[in-house]
C-alpha cells in the first residue's frame, strides 16, 4: 500500500463514482478501478460496491477510508513542517465571535504566544455562531471559539459555561437577580428575526411564558450597547461581557434561574496542525485552572 493509493480510495468515497473521483485524480478511469481492485486483493477486503453507476462504501469501506484521511492529513502536516524549517514563524487562525474575543484575546492567548513564541496568531472576526462554522467548513480558520450547539459535522471541546446577564440602562427599578417573569413587557433589545440566536432566546421567552416588547432587531453588537446607553431597552448577553457594560455606566444583573451557554473551541473532524492541538492544550489547561 502507498499513499497514491490511499488518495484513490479517500477520492473514491468523496465522488462516489470512478468517473467522478479520476476525474478529480486526473487519471483514466480504467486505471482507477484497476488501482482499487489491486488495493482490495492486497488487503483481503471489499471497499466499494457497485450501486447502479457508481459505488458505495462498505463498512469495511469505511473505517479504510477513515485511516486514509488521517493518514494524508498526518502526511500532510509533516509536509507543512518541512515547508516551515527555514521560517522561525508559522500562523495559527482561529476564528471568534465579538462577544468571545476579548476573552480569547485576553486570556488564551498570552497563554499560548507564551508557550509558542514563534507562532503568529490570527482573529478571523466572524458577526456569529455560524459565521464561525463556516469559516471552519470552508478553512478559513483552524479553530473557533463559540458558544454550543454546533452542527455535528464539528469536533467541539468544551472550555467553560458563561453566565447570560440582564444589562440594563441605570435607573431601572429590578432586584439582582431578576427572575425570568419580570422580563414580560420588559423593552428588549435582540438579534434579528430568524437567527439561531434570536430563537434560542424566544424559545427561553416561550420556555417561561413571557414576552417582552421588542425595540431593536438587529446582529450588530453595537447597536445593541447603544439602545442600552440611550435608555431604549435593555440587553442579554454573556457574563463575560458585563465589565464593558458597566464601564459604560450600564447595569448588570443575573438572571433567576440563571441561564448558562457552554463555550467551546471547535474545529473540522480532520488532524489537526500540531499548532491547533498546542493551542487546544493550553485552552483545555486553563479551563481547568
Amino acid at each position: 500500500m502507498n499513499l497514491q493509493q490511499l488518495r484513490y480510495v479517500v477520492a473514491t468515497a468523496e465522488h462516489r463514482t470512478m468517473t467522478d473521483a479520476a476525474r478529480s485524480l486526473y487519471i483514466a478511469q480504467p486505471a482507477l478501478s484497476r488501482a482499487i481492485r489491486d488495493l482490495e486483493r492486497e488487503l483481503g477486503l471489499t471497499l466499494f460496491a457497485r450501486s447502479g453507476r457508481g459505488v458505495v462504501v462498505t463498512a469495511q469501506g469505511r473505517r479504510v477510508v477513515k485511516l486514509a484521511r488521517e493518514a494524508l492529513d498526518a502526511v500532510h502536516e509533516i509536509e507543512g513542517l518541512a515547508s516551515h524549517a527555514g521560517s522561525a514563524e508559522t500562523e495559527l487562525r482561529i476564528a471568534s465571535t465579538p462577544t468571545l474575543e476579548p476573552g480569547l484575546a485576553g486570556r488564551l492567548l498570552p497563554a499560548y504566544t507564551a508557550e509558542h513564541p514563534g507562532v503568529r496568531v490570527q482573529i478571523v472576526r466572524c458577526e456569529g455562531r455560524e459565521a464561525v462554522v463556516n469559516a471552519i467548513r470552508e478553512q478559513r480558520a483552524d479553530l473557533g471559539l463559540t458558544d454550543l450547539p454546533v452542527p455535528a459535522d464539528l469536533i467541539t471541546h468544551p472550555l467553560e459555561r458563561q453566565e447570560i446577564v440582564l444589562i440594563s440602562p441605570p435607573g431601572m427599578e429590578l432586584p439582582n437577580p431578576v427572575p425570568m417573569g419580570r422580563l414580560d413587557g420588559m423593552r428588549l433589545a435582540l438579534p434579528a428575526r430568524g437567527s439561531l440566536r434570536r430563537r434560542e432566546l424566544d424559545a427561553m421567552f416561550g420556555k417561561y411564558s413571557v414576552n417582552p416588547v421588542v425595540v431593536l432587531e438587529t446582529d450588530e453588537r453595537n447597536g445593541w450597547l447603544n439602545a442600552v446607553r440611550s435608555g431604549r431597552a435593555s440587553l442579554l448577553w454573556y457574563r463575560g461581557m458585563a465589565e464593558q457594560a458597566a464601564r459604560a455606566g450600564l447595569v448588570v444583573r443575573s438572571l433567576e434561574p440563571a441561564v448558562r451557554r457552554v463555550i467551546a473551541v471547535v474545529h473540522a473532524r480532520r488532524r489537526l496542525p500540531l499548532i491547533a492541538q498546542d493551542f487546544l492544550s493550553t485552552a483545555e489547561k486553563g479551563s481547568a485552572a
